[in-house]
């Protein structure tokens, strides 16, 4: 298994597949790098080195009770970064990867970042405050919380088959293998990591990362996004990008890169490219 161990002792592990300019993966909540299977065997079949880890406490990576917050995230991300050596890499964040991506690229991707592409991303900020009265009130983070504490395999299910794949939508045809798919992937990890991340990607404030950022940066949405919603996010970051470019998928899920995995794959393919 290959890991690498950061200063802190946590070993993240990381998958790097092929050859050819780096594109680095980072996953969502509570998920883990195997949620990228689709896109990694899609891009290296097309001549790219793809590279995913396990965010700590996520997957295989340790289960550490400390550091679950995004600077600990991007951290990490450089240290698998710096001992791969990737250069001129394209980095891709879904839903908390986003965030992760984003902080990444601000703080620590410098000479090294090509591209930045935030997928149904957390960026700017999600919970509701004085300065952003569009967000969603801390009583839904609360209530993640709740069910998390309670019954986290219940929860999970629960969340797999509803609200995550727009599966809860009249006509929407769930896959069970989806489903189990994304259930197995968070029972893997830790429930103290994952119960911190719900903090981590619902009050981290990435407006000063993203003014920062001036790589070329596409932010993918859809607009029926049920756990990050359009408005309040991705219509938001791409004012505050210096190089941001908005593509807005109609009644398109939060897990649209496994849903419609054919239609996403393809644009960034072209942004890549572009």
């Amino acid at each position: 298994m290959a890991t690498i161990t950061t200063r802190d002792g946590t070993a993240i592990y990381y998958k790097d597949w092929g050859s050819g300019q780096p594109i680095v993966l980072h996953h969502g909540w509570p998920l883990s790098g195997d949620d990228w299977d689709t896109q990694m065997l899609y891009f290296v079949e097309k001549g790219y080195r793809v590279i995913a880890h396990d965010r700590r406490g996520h997957g295989r990576s340790s289960q550490v009770g400390s550091g679950h917050d995004m600077d600990h995230y991007a951290a990490d991300t450089a240290a698998v970064v710096e001992h791969l050596d990737l250069r001129n890499a394209i980095h891709i964040g879904h839903s908390t990867g986003g965030g992760q991506a984003t902080r990444y690229v601000a703080r620590h991707g410098k000479g090294r970042v090509a591209k930045l592409v935030l997928i149904g991303a957390v960026p700017p900020i999600m919970v509701k405050t004085p300065a952003n009265p569009g967000g969603l009130p801390m009583e839904v983070f609360d209530g993640l919380r709740k069910q998390l504490a309670a019954n986290r395999a219940q929860f999970y299910i629960d969340f797999a088959s509803g609200p995550f794949y727009g599966y809860n939508r009249p006509g929407a045809k769930a896959s069970q293998g989806v489903i189990d798919n994304w259930w197995r992937q968070a029972m893997m990890g830790s429930a103290k990591a994952q119960y911190d991340g719900i903090k981590a990607f619902s009050e981290t404030d990435f407006t000063e990362d993203l003014k920062v950022i001036d790589v070329p940066t596409l932010v993918m949405h859809g607009d029926d996004d049920q756990i990050v919603p359009i408005a309040d996010s991705a219509l938001l970051s791409v004012k505050l990008l210096r190089n941001g470019t908005l593509k807005v998928y109609q009644k398109f899920p939060h897990g649209m890169c496994t849903t419609h995995a054919d239609v996403i794959n393809a644009d960034l393919l072209a942004f890549i490219k572009g």
